[in-house]
């Protein structure tokens, strides 16, 4: 268990600011006797390091030489685990506030910052007893039972990854997730960021409902300028249909519920000029083809207006095109509530 893993948000990210064991600080502040005031101290000096500044050689931080690939770590895979009642998922206290971790199989979701933890707490034991490798994909949350299993979403990537929650932490404002080294790389969290949390549950990992298309990479996007779509309430319905896939560069960044991407070489020809609303990025034609015939089941209403486009290495999913951004933003919103992932609106002209 750790207290924190990095600054409060500011202007340099990836900046981690030092931080002591949680253990290593509740057993100096276990002390009795004589030596009480001198754990007191202790306990006050060591939990004061979570404000300091910028991490120095003796804080936490990236390895010196991390492997490389480690945007590729594979997710951890879900699996039924008995959770206690005890241990790590009884009531504790952090800075003076009280914490009570669950200890149901219930589903939970949040959303809010995300920081990671690496080399300092690597190799130390975990909040449930396990060892931390900061090359695995694992992650602390306050509440959240151990262990669990969740997905994240960077939403201004649209980069999604599962990981094991095995430790305690953040005990920073306004942070709801550490994540180790590996697991922050995949999700393109550089310091802190905004996620989107979400519990998976005993039934959603017998059923294999929590299965869905592996988004892609931040280092797999194509470079591109994105702005914030609003949503609409009352999306109204499809207006064309493509008659031939193109190339189309995936999204760069932007928090909010749908994105909208202007390509930046027209390759498009007139009849798919307009706008598109991309519901995935696959490495492999099977998977966008798969996904496609399952959102098909789903959502009849969007199934004609369905793409598999071309754009090596990716196979992207879009539907479209529409003639007016508002359409595309209106579709973009009814898939998000169906199918709770961020669409993309691409622009081609």
């Amino acid at each position: 268990m750790h207290d924190c893993a990095a600054p409060p948000v500011g202007p340099l990210p990836g900046v981690i600011a030092a931080a002591p064991s949680f253990g290593a600080a509740r057993r100096f502040a276990g002390g009795a006797g004589r030596c009480a005031p001198v754990a007191a101290l202790l306990l006050a000096l060591l939990l004061g390091a979570c404000a300091s500044g910028p991490r120095t050689g003796g804080g936490d931080g990236p390895p010196s030489d991390p492997p490389r690939g480690l945007e590729r770590t594979p997710d951890a895979v879900p699996r039924i685990e008995p959770l206690r009642s005890g241990g790590p998922n009884k009531p504790y206290r952090v800075l003076g506030r009280d914490y009570t971790p669950e200890a149901r199989d219930v589903p939970m979701r949040e959303q809010g910052l995300a920081s990671w933890y690496g080399r300092k707490f690597h190799g130390r034991r975990t909040a449930n007893g396990e060892v931390y490798d900061m090359y695995a994909m694992t992650a602390a949350h306050k509440t959240m039972p151990l262990p669990s299993y969740a997905r994240l979403r960077n939403p201004s990537n649209g980069a999604e990854i599962v990981v094991r929650v095995n430790d305690r932490g953040p005990f920073v404002q306004g942070r709801v997730i550490d994540l180790s080294y590996a697991a922050a790389r995949k999700l393109g969290v550089d310091g802190v960021a905004p996620v989107e949390v979400e519990r998976l549950t005993f039934d959603a990992i017998r059923t294999g409902d929590w299965r869905r298309p592996a988004p892609v990479a931040p280092g797999d996007a194509a470079p591109g300028g994105a702005v914030a779509a609003a949503p609409m309430t009352a999306p109204p319905p499809p207006t064309a249909r493509t008659q031939a896939p193109v190339s189309v560069p995936s999204p760069s960044a932007a928090p909010a519920a749908a994105m909208v991407q202007r390509a930046g070489e027209p390759t498009a020809s007139a009849d798919t000029y307009g706008f598109w609303v991309q519901l995935g990025a696959f490495r492999e034609r099977g998977g966008a083809e798969e996904f496609q015939q399952r959102v098909s089941a789903d959502l009849g209403w969007l199934a004609p207006l369905m793409a598999v486009f071309s754009d090596a290495p990716l196979f992207r999913l879009q539907a479209g095109p529409y003639a007016s951004l508002d359409d595309a933003r209106g579709a973009a919103e009814r898939v998000r509530e169906a199918l709770r992932l961020v669409p993309v609106i691409v622009e081609r002209r």
